[in-house]
């Protein structure tokens, strides 16, 4: 029996997660505020807190996040040129993007509604006596009419080179509508793009087999560096926001793929465990986005024509874990504030947010952009921002985890009624499973 026989990846990312943050815990406890405390090892002095946090931990999590990132142009420019040539109708195009962005608006709205009516019901800023003078400075968001201008890329290459994934996914759109259209030059090129979709999904296994070493690195320097007391002063909002984030990813989404596709949830969350893993750790759905089409397509059984589609823009519009987070933190800060929101103003929160998940999509610190959108809408302080941003990295991973496994349910939706999907391969068990890893021995 082989080692890979022995222990599945998700066993092998569980045990270095949880490997990871003892790890951080006993570094925490070591270092216990002295930053310049040495350990002594062969004779050598070595700081505890510049070799192993800042150097080991910090270097071997950096490098595995870029090596991620560094698939993430190439895996969505190339998977959605060739599932966008492959199209047999490309008229059905418009139809494929119509109910992948309806349904994640749909599941934004349901997210950010349900956060509220959670918070409402607990009221996590009640009695909260928190003054911050922190300052606390956003970017200022684009207008709507700048946002669909920057849509469309003037420079392909510049777009590719900075990472806009909205201008990629237009560019590729359009470049593999092209291809469908030129008859014996796009099969031509079709077929190279289909060896370098191959190719590409291999880097990507080859990668994962590096994954556990990777998340352990991370866990490591985040346990080490996280402060649990401002965890334990706002332990009110650190738990409605968690316990809504873990209710919608497994009841309100196990609820939709139901009704829509009459799929198996309990079979869909199981085989989601490797990809929310991923998402948990490196609190990027761009970064994790590689793993999740590999999810979508090898264990889920999603056509490629489909999922090349709807992963990458799920990745760059889908906020369902941060319209959570707005949800709870709108009402915690007007609560804290002691300023009442009308029922009209719940309303244009859930609004603004849900437009605004494509509406600022492109742009850094998407999250917190979001939110100060939405105070400013109903009138509440941006200020209040500060109160919650010491528990946001924590709650951040697990929206991550959130926000992958709506990309991966509303591709399953649209795959099934697109009949763009593969009955066998999502009710197979075992499918996916020998592509996690690689056997070097071949390579000698």
């Amino acid at each position: 029996m082989t080692q890979n026989n022995k222990l599945g990846l998700t066993a092998r990312i569980v045990i270095s997660m949880v490997a990871g943050i003892l790890v951080g815990f006993f570094f925490k406890w070591l270092i216990a505020g002295q930053d310049e405390r040495v350990l002594q090892i062969f004779g050598m002095a070595l700081p505890l807190k510049a070799f192993f946090v800042d150097g080991i931990f910090h270097i071997g999590g950096e490098i595995f996040i870029a090596s991620l990132k560094m698939l993430v142009v190439p895996l969505v420019f190339v998977s959605l040129v060739c599932g966008t040539c492959s199209l047999s109708d490309t008229s059905s195009l418009g139809r494929l993007g119509g109910k992948t962005i309806g349904l994640y608006l749909i599941t934004t709205a349901i997210a950010i509604s349900l956060a509220i009516f959670a918070a409402l019901l607990v009221g996590p800023g009640v009695g909260v006596d928190m003054q911050s003078n922190a300052n606390f400075d956003i970017s200022e968001a684009p207008s709507l009419s700048q946002v669909f201008i920057n849509i469309f890329p003037s420079n392909p290459i510049q777009s590719m080179a900075s990472g806009n994934m909205l201008q990629i996914i237009v560019f590729a759109v359009l470049f593999g509508l092209a291809m469908a259209l030129s008859g014996k030059a796009g099969e031509r090129l079709a077929s190279m793009f289909t060896d370098l979709s191959e190719v590409i999904m291999k880097l990507v296994t080859l990668l994962m087999n590096l994954a556990p070493y990777g998340v352990f690195f991370l866990m490591a320097k985040l346990f080490t560096s996280l402060g649990f007391e401002t965890i334990a002063s706002l332990a009110k909002y650190f738990a409605v926001v968690l316990i809504v984030l873990i209710l919608h990813g497994l009841v309100s989404y196990s609820i939709i793929l139901k009704l829509l596709s009459g799929l198996n949830p309990l079979i869909f969350l199981r085989k989601m465990r490797d990809a929310a893993l991923f998402g948990f750790s490196t609190s990027s759905s761009n970064a994790t986005m590689p793993i999740t089409m590999e999810t979508v397509t090898k264990k889920l059984g999603v056509k490629n024509s489909i999922a090349s589609f709807t992963v990458p823009l799920g990745a760059t519009i889908n906020m369902d874990g941060t319209a959570i987070m707005q949800g709870v933190a709108t009402v915690f800060i007007a609560q804290v504030f002691a300023i009442d929101l009308t029922v009209g103003d719940y309303l244009m929160v859930i609004l603004t947010a849900t437009l605004a998940s494509i509406g600022t999509a492109g742009v850094p610190g998407v999250g917190l952009i979001m939110l100060a959108m939405v105070l400013q809408q109903v009138g509440l302080p941006v200020e209040g921002i500060a109160l919650i941003i010491g528990v946001d990295r924590l709650l951040d991973m697990t929206r991550t985890a959130v926000n992958v496994t709506g990309d991966a349910m509303v591709s399953c939706i649209v795959g099934k009624s697109e009949k763009e999907f593969e009955l066998d391969v999502f009710n197979d068990p075992n499918a996916g499973i020998k592509d996690e890893t690689v056997d070097f021995h071949h390579l000698r």
